[in-house]
């Protein structure tokens, strides 16, 4: 297939376990040769997993310790595009593959490597970077979710793959975009540390306000408060926690005893919606409902429907009121009502149920492929397309080994790439002209991300707020970061007009929600043509395939994604114990990096042919993402038993979490197990003792030191951490931005203080550093300024006169603001 959007580049794969071949999986999506760089005795992973992330590609074995496979290796890289690889830092150069070594063979040359830590961070950089190990340190198994906060549950051990997911997107957009700007700023050497991409997919739930208002803070931030403050223990139980759960973000049982999770907090329209839909219009009828963007001393009640959360006085009857009629009912009936009327939730469902769900397979958000060991095999779909490309659910199965040798000869026959014209270097994306329509969290996050490559981002929301401020402001301190704000309303003639201007300007629109949502907004293919023929529309939604299903137009959240993909039953431990994983923005955040990912590939496909067209991401497809390793199927498979639950530590005696005498820290040593043992005087004697037994074993004995002193016992493929976590990591690597010349580049965690933020409080929030090139520039952007703070300016850049743009503010059709303050208190 010679048309598909990345047709035109060739990828070198040298990656290994989850997060290299993940960023080969996604740009072999796309249409991308991708040529997997086998050593002599094969994959150092055999798991069916690996299988599904080298679909579409090719296999070659080369031994890369010998001069003949090194040798070959670089004449490869002179006739290819990019080079991947999740090495330790150093060990690319130590096989003469480094990149000087790289750009040697090609002057042109993209080279990606993904190492678990940052190269420049001297403690870090040669720890063995397990997957686990990255979570252990950064702080994912810490402090995880409120839920297990206040039962005193801390470690959560998780086997999600967050690191490679969010490490992954990052590397396929950075070598997209990197290739972009390759005629203006030549080659390039890009570092994505998956820990500090974990740090920043993770961001939302290590933001720290200062004063933080009440207003915002949910029932069980509160009870958490409550309890430390006064000294009580922390150790509700599961089903305890029902009274500090706000009805309309929480899980109900149904007819058939499935649980049925609701996310419709925050938007205008939503709680309305649900109750109508569950025949409770009366009991709609009798709750407050008021102006959310009034600061709370001017409330005329004690809380507002359109204003999460719901208020103590009510929140008990309603939802009992809801409890009760989710059991009139099977959760199928529901799932079909709530989505005809466009309210968000969704059924719970397993890993296993997700990937035989009716709806995910007619859409393409799994996907059957005919695999040459497993037969018919169950696989995620595709993580980044376009809209009109139809190849996108096409796939050609991994290679079992080697299947490229008898084409190596014509590839060496093969001119080398040519040199680059480079004439300056600058950010890969200077000049792009962003119009970002988008709401919440997953959908401003690719503007922002967009905006630290030098692209100009304009945030237009509407004139009356259909956000209130929790999910608006307090969340757009980090996801409107970098950009420039109006206020425009769509319903008006005068608004649309001024937007229609924006969009003929712009080379980039962004928006989050379904096909009769984008219909309904008149961005369909068609009117976008009209408008400008060379636009790329940016669409993220919660359902929505390559494909259409039957559940493509219902609306949904990151924790419906979870309820729906299986995480939550995951991370519960069962169906009757289901838990979102962390708070906010797991999957929000991977899907807008997502997107920027088929973004970049829409960007490489307009750069070579004009066209524009519509790039897709979906927080389905994301919640399969982060189980990337799991999210798959087929006849004889392995029992879906993978670690889950609140009381777990890790997946066995040599990938676990353990106390030592000064606290928590992570053991991994999942390749060389007993081996490692043997090398460490404490603990030699045990190696022999049945895993069954270890476990035990080796707490006591790893309880009787501090953790300083086994950290340094181990090396080589084994590793011991201190269990960090997000705050911690967030105070460490924490940077004042009025101290100017800011290092985002040399440790692995690192924190912005804004400390002359406009909304007159300092925010701390996660620096933009997941992606580190060697020589394009990273834009440290601005503060996310106050919803409508620009309108006028850049109502003037599209040529109306200021009386004009008075004019459109006193009808409506335009604002300067939602409320007198930036953060309502």
């Amino acid at each position: 297939m010679t048309d598909r959007p990345l047709s035109h580049l060739r990828i070198l794969d040298f990656g290994h376990y989850l997060a290299g071949p993940l960023v080969g999986m996604m740009l072999a999506d796309l249409g991308a040769e991708v040529i997997r760089i086998d050593p002599p005795d094969g994959p150092r992973w055999s798991d069916p997993a690996f299988a599904m992330l080298s679909r579409g590609k090719r296999s070659l074995v080369l031994d890369l310790k010998s001069k003949q496979g090194r040798e070959t290796a670089l004449a490869m890289v002179a006739r290819a595009d990019a080079v991947i690889d999740n090495f330790r830092p150093g060990v690319m150069a130590r096989l003469g593959l480094g990149p000087a070594d790289l750009r040697s063979a090609n002057p042109g040359i993209v080279s990606l490597s993904m190492p678990g830590f940052a190269s420049t961070d001297p403690d870090l950089a040669e720890v063995a970077a397990w997957e686990a190990v990255i979570a252990a340190r950064t702080g994912q198994f810490t402090d995880m979710g409120l839920n297990r906060q206040l039962m005193g549950i801390n470690p959560s051990f998780t086997p999600l793959g967050l690191a490679s997911a969010y490490g992954a997107a990052f590397g396929a957009m950075s070598v997209l975009f990197a290739l972009g700007a390759r005629d203006r700023n030549g080659a390039e050497h890009i570092e994505v540390p998956l820990a500090s991409a974990l740090f920043e997919g993770l961001a939302y739930n290590s933001e720290l306000v200062e004063d933080y208002p009440d207003r915002y803070k949910s029932p069980r931030e509160v009870e958490l408060e409550r309890r430390r403050a006064a000294g009580l223990p922390l150790d509700l139980s599961y089903g305890d926690l029902g009274a500090f759960l706000d009805p309309f973000y929480r899980t109900y049982r149904c007819a058939d005893g499935r649980g049925f999770y609701v996310v419709a907090c925050s938007i205008v329209t939503h709680p309305r919606r649900v109750l109508d839909v569950l025949g409770l219009s009366e009991l709609a009828d009798s709750l407050p409902d008021f102006d959310a963007y009034l600061d709370r001393a001017d409330w005329p009640d004690a809380w507002a429907m359109r204003n999460y959360p719901v208020g103590v006085r009510d929140r008990a009857r309603v939802a009992d009121a809801m409890q009760a009629a989710f059991l009139s009912r099977p959760s199928w009936e529901w799932e079909a009502l709530f989505g005809a009327a466009k309210a968000p939730a969704t059924a719970q469902r397993t890993s296993r149920e997700w990937l035989s769900d009716p709806h995910a397979l007619a859409s393409g958000l799994v996907l059957e492929v005919d695999d040459l060991r497993y037969g018919l095999m169950r696989q995620m779909g595709n993580l980044a397309w376009l809209g009109d490309d139809p190849y996108c659910v096409t796939k050609r199965e991994g290679p079992l080994t080697d299947d490229f040798r008898s084409d190596l000869s014509t590839l060496l026959a093969e001119a080398p790439r040519p040199a680059p014209m480079a004439k300056e270097a600058g950010g890969w994306l200077d000049g792009l002209k962003v119009l970002d329509l988008t709401n919440v969290i997953a959908g401003p996050t690719i503007g922002a991300t967009l905006a630290r490559f030098g692209a100009e981002v304009t945030s237009i929301q509407p004139v009356t707020p259909s956000v209130d401020p929790w999910n608006a402001i307090v969340f757009g301190l980090h996801a409107h970061r970098g950009k420039t704000s109006a206020l425009l309303n769509l319903r008006d003639p005068d608004g649309r007009a001024a937007l229609e201007r924006l969009i003929a300007q712009a080379d980039v629109v962004t928006m989050n929600g379904t096909d009769a949502q984008r219909h309904a907004l008149g961005l369909d293919p068609d009117d976008l043509a009209v408008l400008n023929p060379r636009a790329i529309l940016v669409q993220l939604d919660a359902f929505g395939g390559p494909k259409q299903g039957p559940k493509s137009n219902h609306l949904g959240y990151d924790d419906l994604a979870q309820a729906a993909t299986g995480v939550m039953v995951r991370f519960g431990g069962g169906p009757d114990t289901p838990e979102e994983h962390a708070h906010f923005g797991t999957i929000d955040a991977l899907t807008g990096l997502c997107a920027c990912v088929s973004l970049a590939a829409a960007l490489e496909r307009r750069r070579r042919t004009g066209q524009g067209g519509i790039a897709r991401a979906a927080l389905a497809a994301c919640g399969e993402m982060i189980q990337a390793q799991f999210m798959y199927d087929f006849e004889g498979r392995a029992p879906f038993d993978e670690p889950s639950g609140r009381e777990v530590h890790g997946s066995g005696p040599f990938y676990q979490c353990y106390r030592a005498a000064d606290g928590w820290m992570f053991f991994a040593a999942p390749t060389e197990r007993a081996a490692a043992l043997s090398r460490v005087p404490e603990l030699a004697d045990l190696g022999d003792n049945a895993e069954a037994d270890l476990a035990q074993a080796l707490a006591l004995r790893f309880a009787t030191l501090p953790i300083a002193h086994w950290s340094a016992q181990f090396g080589g493929s084994a590793a011991i951490v201190p269990l960090g976590s997000l705050a911690g990591n967030r105070e460490a690597g924490l940077q004042r931005e009025s101290a100017g010349d800011l290092d985002i580049a040399r440790a692995t965690y690192r924190a912005i203080r804004h400390d002359r933020h406009p909304m007159g409080r300092w925010v701390d929030l996660a620096s933009p550093n997941g992606i580190r090139p060697q020589h394009a520039p990273i834009t440290l952007t601005r503060p996310a300024p106050k919803p409508g703070a620009d309108t006028r300016a850049i109502l003037a850049t599209l040529g109306y006169s200021a009386e004009d743009i008075e004019t459109m503010i006193a009808s409506g059709a335009a604002g300067a603001g939602w409320s007198a303050k930036y953060l309502p208190e």
